[in-house]
This record gives structure tokens, C-alpha cells and sequence, in this order.
């Protein structure tokens, strides 16, 4: 396991400067400093939500939702900084002793691995400590299951994953959208916008996601072993 560490904010004459671009310069160099340093001791993990950028309403895209819920609850909403290395959105956020890289890809779903490895590489993360949130067609809406690697059960986003960590062992929240009854349909249902009465259901299955997902971290930052 790699371990963890907050951002340092620089020596004593450094301030962070004023204004949404000063904010994002500023978080991009200290995630610079935060890679390169040596870091104190603790966990790092990163949690990336599978999607489509620009439909974050779509069952496709729920990964991105469970993401932009765990960034509210760790009070980072407002820190996400667009990184053209990753292209991908990155937030930090501590957690305990642990430190966790929050990311949502620019790229397609399909080619959603590229941007999760460069991110790897750049954080200095293996697989088993790259969390994937997606969402799950042999799953209703509402089911949550965590499942620790293996295949990408025809998740295209996941298998750009495994591709490009040339990995299968990164855990992940599946997030159930369940599956329309007429093969034909499915493709539709995946790409299409929750319905109204789905919606009423978002809330509390994304704080329930965030949920499973922080405590499996906690406990994993407790130990060596990859807990269930």
C-alpha cells in the first residue's frame, strides 16, 4: 500500500490567492506539491465515478452523482479543479489520517480508464487502492453491492478501466438501475434521465452510497487487508 497525506498550502509567504481561477491555480499546485513530496504517514485512495461528463442525469452517469454526493459530505463541493493531465475533474479531501482523491472523468465513458490511470500514476496509486462507483443493469434501482475486482461484467467503462491499469482488482460500488424487460430498450434506459419517480429515490440511495463506500475506506485505512 502507498500511503496518504493532506496538501501542503507552502511556505510561510505562500497564500492562496483570491478569486475562482486564483482558487483553481492554486489547488492545481498544491496537488502538484502533493504528489511529488514525500508524504506523512497514512493511507491515499482514490474514488472515481464512471460517466459521461455533460450528462451527469443520466443512469449512465450515476457514478458522477455518488461523487458529487461524497464531495458535499467531506465539504470539498466547491474545490473541484478541471486537470488537463487527467482530464478529469479532481478534488482532495482528508478522512481521518487518510487522504482521498476525488475524480470524475471528461472523457466518455468509454475511454473513462485513461483518465483514471493518468491519475494513478500521477498520485502514485495501485489498482487496489482505485475505488470505481458505476452504475449496474443486473441490479435494481436502489441496490448497492460492493464488489472487490474481477471482471467488467460488460461495463464498458469499467473494462477502459481494467484496460489501462492493466488491472482488474480495483474495488467497486455498483449502483443498481436495474434492467428494462425488452433487450432492445437497454441502450436507452442506460443513456436516459432517471424518471420523476426515480429521482425521489436519488437522495437517499447517493447518501447511502456514500456511506458504504467511507466506511470500507475507514477500514481499510485501519489495516494491510482488504476488508469485505
Amino acid at each position: 500500500m502507498t500511503s496518504g497525506g493532506g496538501v501542503r498550502a507552502g511556505n510561510g509567504g505562500s497564500m492562496r490567492p483570491r478569486g475562482f481561477l486564483g482558487a483553481g491555480q492554486w489547488l492545481s499546485r498544491a496537488m502538484s506539491r502533493c504528489v511529488l513530496e514525500p508524504r506523512p504517514p497514512g493511507k491515499r485512495w482514490m474514488v472515481a465515478g464512471l460517466g459521461n461528463p455533460g450528462l451527469p442525469g443520466t443512469r449512465h452517469s450515476v457514478g458522477m452523482a455518488v461523487l458529487g454526493q461524497l464531495a458535499r459530505r467531506l465539504g470539498v463541493a466547491e474545490s473541484w479543479t478541471r486537470d488537463r493531465h487527467c482530464a478529469a475533474d479532481l478534488a482532495l479531501a482528508p478522512l481521518g489520517d487518510a487522504q482521498l482523491v476525488l475524480l470524475r472523468p471528461r472523457r466518455l465513458m468509454n475511454a473513462n480508464g485513461r483518465s483514471v490511470a493518468r491519475a494513478a500514476e500521477l498520485f502514485g496509486l495501485t489498482a487496489e487502492e482505485v475505488y470505481l462507483v458505476h452504475d449496474e443493469l443486473d441490479k435494481p434501482l436502489g441496490r448497492l453491492a460492493l464488489k472487490l475486482g474481477g471482471s467488467a461484467r460488460g461495463h464498458n467503462g469499467v473494462r477502459s478501466c481494467i484496460s489501462c491499469l492493466n488491472s482488474n482488482a480495483m474495488p467497486r460500488l455498483r449502483v443498481g438501475i436495474g434492467r428494462p424487460t425488452h433487450p432492445e430498450a437497454v441502450q436507452a434506459h442506460v443513456l436516459g434521465c432517471f424518471s420523476p419517480a426515480e429521482q425521489e429515490l436519488l437522495p437517499l440511495l447517493l447518501d447511502r452510497a456514500t456511506d458504504l463506500i467511507l466506511d470500507h475506506i475507514r477500514e481499510r485505512s485501519q489495516g494491510p487487508s482488504l476488508g469485505p
